[in-house]
């Protein structure tokens, strides 16, 4: 059960981070900062709005291949930070193949730098993110990892003391 809990509080995570980032390439802190003090209230409040919204819509696209994921890392064990970020790349590259492919054509395309870095910052900070509150637990407990047989002598191996 706590695994559960730790797997989704992940995912939740990493999806709010991915939304706050995606707003954040849209809605710069240069756009807010130029923008008179009362307005960047407003503003703020909007691009959290709509950070949650994000990260709502990051969620409903991620949740069938962040499964298979997370359930490839709990079963393997894998708490490395880099198999984490490396699926939060593929899923963000996912998301930007699902944009371009679903085009109309005549119309400006998402196919430039700037979307294809913000889609890449999102899948390494939320796939870091994962890693950070759920991924680097993966498979449970780090004792109950057997330790390789040369780690510990045996019964039937003499302990060499020292002199």
């Amino acid at each position: 059960m706590l695994t559960l809990l730790r797997v989704l509080f992940g995912f939740v995570i990493a999806c709010l981070v991915a939304g706050a980032v995606t707003v954040a390439f849209v809605v710069t802190p240069a756009d807010i900062a130029s923008l008179p003090a009362e307005a960047q209230t407003e503003r703020l409040g909007n691009a959290g709005v709509l950070a949650l919204l994000t990260a709502t819509h990051s969620a409903i696209f991620a949740f069938p291949f962040a499964l298979l994921a997370i359930g490839i890392g709990e079963m393997w064990r894998l708490r490395s930070w880099l198999y984490y970020v490396l699926v939060g790349v593929v899923i963000a590259l996912g998301g930007f193949a699902a944009e371009y492919l679903n085009e109309v054509p005549g119309q400006p395309s998402i196919l430039n730098n700037y979307a294809l870095a913000a889609f890449l910052t999102v899948g390494v900070l939320g796939g870091g993110a994962y890693w950070l509150f759920a991924g680097r637990r993966a498979g449970g407990r780090r004792g109950d990892v057997a330790a390789p047989p040369s780690a510990s002598p045996t019964a039937s191996e003499p302990v060499a003391e020292a002199t």
